[in-house]
């Protein structure tokens, strides 16, 4: 103790001062941190593979060698014989009652019967006690085929014999809009390819089922669609729906549907035959061979414009290869036709577009598609046409970008905000990256890197642009509603909705709607299954639409339980009272209390829906109101390459958005950044290649991701929030659109570097060696 003061000095044993820890963000417009951050940061989220049942027995399923064969002859003998293995299934054991499934048409089956239509096909399953024996048995199961000659050429797809009983033609759109006569001074034309692209999971597909006493099962799985999935299992399991609960585990990120039903339908079969859980855990080779891919497309385009370049008509004809089956083909052809033009005023258009069958792997739902194909294409065809007229390739596009209030070649009018001009503006004049030094401290910024650098003076710049546009929800009068419980009981909120968190923040956003609607901070998300009501898949940024717009609802239900009697015995309106940071205020001042008084121990609770106005499908011309709303992205990529070597490094991908509004911010930027980094994948590096149907390296190795090596950097230069008034909180799906542009902006690129057409995606190292 300080003789002077009376005040103990720290070197005399005074404790240190404590540091009182920031509060956290609390409500909408705030960077929330997600509940599941820490624990999937340490390792200790629970995911689907990491599920455990007493008496847990192992699956493994036995998939096509082929792409094509007749299937003459299965024998499993062997492979019950073998100790520890508890059960055999093939097309035989399934139910009497059950049927083929399907996302968008139930044209599969469970196990291959006669005919085996692709490369993984899954012909039987097993049970084990272990997972080695489960895969030796279903090594042991002998199948005789009669190998027949693949169809793996889309164009040849009509033409050939019919692959299944439907035929080979899934869908056929063709869209008219105005003068079919309509001419332009300037002509460009082109043809594009875009390569097959896998969804390439985190983690991949694992479930566990387990038997019921009613003689159901119960699906535990990474689902993104618990409700559909619950559908679809049911009726090839011959039950009603209500003898079958899906019930949704850790989901390790999903850039497409999770768990694809050729993984999880077997296990219940399984379950139900063993009487015990049934797990199953798949490797990497069989997460390739199992779930669906993005279409591989085929496009032509003819594009005429005026001489200062301003469009005059487009034509187009467009060929998506399904893959064996359906699936979400006829939704991904219907976004590829309706955006065939991109995100500018197009007077004239006629587009063909077609979805067939063949025998490559199944093609299903992957995020931007359909979208992404066609922005490819027609964003090639705006830079010939800037080349063609002299128009500087910015300024050419904005003089044919797309506003509110103008009409889409469908004929629907764009009643949302659509700032297209303003975001390509923004890239345009965002300041360049400098260039890197010609000195050996920078051979790593080279095209190549250290290793595979060649001459810094053959290493060319080039500025390129894309601007993308993706629909929201579903489209083509698909039933989009969501209903969510809001609960309140000791000083805790939960919310209770069956939209899945897949890492695209929805678990945080309706924390956030919650505490920002009835000022309180503790908010708990329920875990997700089927006995919940249906919130739909998670897929089209809807669940931020329609399921956070079910959860608003219902918190205001019980915001009013709450104020009416405070202000009855104060005798003033409702609207008279506010909620903000925990408190109950009045605009008078004359009542205050705290949001925990007024609920004084009470329970309050409420259900909601959420339900978009209706759209309608596109009629026999391609026209109808197919979408309830639309989202832009612009994009300017920087791209340096070997025009030698062929190697690419992209430097920098400026990103301007409309966003309508920033719900989370760092959730917001997080999504667009993993958004363009999946974009370059799809223009540089991924390209499942299927020669004669059969995948080739069905591996990381062989199917090579971006790293963060490859990553650029990503500036986002402008977010506009200009609030879309039909959808709850204004807020516009953020994470498909820059999918969909990015590969785009990165093509334009090598092309102003390298003079080159560039019209294939991924741009194969030949594309970028400069003409001689």
């Amino acid at each position: 103790m300080s003789e002077d003061s009376g005040v103990a000095t720290a070197e005399e044993g005074a404790p240190e001062p404590v540091a009182v820890p920031e509060p956290e963000p609390f409500g909408l417009g705030t960077s929330l941190r997600s509940t599941e951050a820490r624990a999937k940061t340490e390792g200790t989220f629970p995911y689907a593979s990491d599920l455990w049942a007493e008496g847990l027995l192992w699956a493994a399923v036995l998939r096509s060698p082929h792409a094509h064969a007749r299937i003459v002859s299965v024998d499993a003998s062997q492979a019950r014989r073998m100790p520890g293995v508890r059960a055999v299934l093939t097309h035989e054991d399934l139910p009497a009652a059950g049927v083929p499934y399907g996302r968008g048409v139930a044209d599969r089956p469970v196990f291959a019967s006669a005919l085996v239509r692709h490369h993984g096909e899954a012909i039987a399953a097993v049970a084990a006690d272990h997972p080695d024996t489960a895969r030796m048995a279903v090594a042991a199961i002998m199948v005789e085929y009669e190998v027949l000659e693949p169809v793996t050429d889309p164009e040849q797809s009509f033409e050939a014999p019919p692959l299944h009983p439907d035929g080979n033609l899934i869908r056929h759109i063709p869209l008219r809009s105005g003068d079919p006569e309509a001419v332009g001074e300037v002509v460009v034309d082109g043809l594009y390819r875009i390569g097959r692209q896998d969804p390439a999971p985190i983690g991949a597909e694992a479930g566990l089922a387990v038997p019921r006493p009613d003689g159901g099962v119960e699906l535990y799985t990474a689902s993104t669609d618990p409700h559909g999935d619950r559908e679809l299992a049911a009726a090839c399991y011959g039950l009603s729906p209500d003898q079958v609960k899906v019930v949704v585990t850790g989901v390790p990120g999903a850039s497409a549907d999770r768990e694809d039903p050729s993984f999880t339908l077997p296990l219940g079969l399984l379950a139900m035959r063993t009487g015990h859980p049934v797990k199953l855990t798949a490797n990497r080779e069989e997460s390739f061979l199992g779930h669906a891919h993005r279409h591989p497309t085929l496009l032509r385009y003819r594009h005429h414009a005026d001489a200062e370049g301003r469009l005059v008509k487009v034509e187009a004809q467009i060929l998506l290869d399904a893959g064996a089956y359906a699936d979400s083909s006829a939704d991904a052809l219907a976004a590829a036709v309706s955006f065939a033009c991109g995100p500018y005023v197009v007077p004239n258009a006629f587009i063909e577009g077609w979805a067939v069958r063949t025998n490559n792997p199944p093609s299903g739902h992957v995020r931007g598609e359909g979208a992404m194909q066609v922005c490819a294409a027609y964003e090639a065809q705006m830079d010939k046409l800037a080349k063609k007229t002299g128009v500087d390739p910015a300024e050419l596009r904005l003089r044919n970008a797309l506003s509110t209030g103008d009409v889409l070649p469908t004929g629907q009018s764009v009643t949302c905000p659509a700032p297209v001009a303003e975001l390509l503006r923004a890239v345009r004049d965002a300041e360049l990256p400098p260039l890197p030094k010609d000195t050996p401290a920078d051979e790593w910024l080279l095209p190549g890197g250290p290793e595979g650098a060649g001459d810094p003076a053959a290493v060319r710049r080039g500025v390129g642009y894309g601007l993308g546009m993706v629909h929201m929800l579903g489209a083509e009068g698909a039933d989009e509603v969501a209903t969510a419980t809001v609960k309140v009981h000791d000083g805790m909120a939960t919310v209770i909705c069956a939209a899945v968190e897949t890492g695209q923040g929805f678990s945080t956003l309706a924390r956030q709607i919650v505490q920002e609607t009835l000022g309180i901070q503790d908010v708990r998300v329920a875990p997700v299954d089927t006995d919940q009501p249906p919130a739909g898949p998670a897929c089209h940024g809807r669940h931020t639409w329609v399921s956070g717009g079910a959860v608003e609802r219902a918190a205001k239900m019980v915001r009013t339980q709450l104020l009416q009697p405070l202000a009855a015995t104060f005798g003033m309106s409702v609207e008279l009272l506010q909620i903000a940071d925990g408190k109950i205020t009045s605009y008078d001042g004359v009542l205050s209390t705290t949001v925990a008084e007024a609920l004084d121990g009470k329970e309050l609770w409420a259900t909601a829906q959420c339900r978009p106005h209706p759209t309608e499908p596109l009629d026999a011309d391609g026209q109808g109101d197919a979408f309830v709303g639309l989202a832009f992205c612009a994009i300017r990529a920087v791209v340096d390459v070997d025009i030698e070597l062929g190697a690419i490094r992209v430097v920098e991908l400026a990103v301007a958005q409309d966003v309508g509004r920033v719900l989370n911010p760092a959730q917001l930027r997080s999504r667009i950044e993993a958004g363009v980094t999946l974009g370059v994948g799809t223009a540089l590096t991924e390209n499942l290649r299927t020669p004669r149907g059969l995948v080739r390296h069905p591996d990381l190795t062989g199917y090579p991701l971006p790293t963060a090596l490859d990553t650029p950097d990503i500036r986002i230069v402008e977010l506009i929030e200009e609030r879309d008034v039909v959808a709850p909180f204004g807020a516009k799906a953020v994470s498909a659109v820059p999918v969909v542009t990015s590969p785009a902006a990165i093509a334009s690129a090598v092309r102003a570097a390298t003079g080159r057409l560039v019209n294939r995606l991924p741009i194969r190292p030949q594309q970028a060696v400069a003409n001689p």
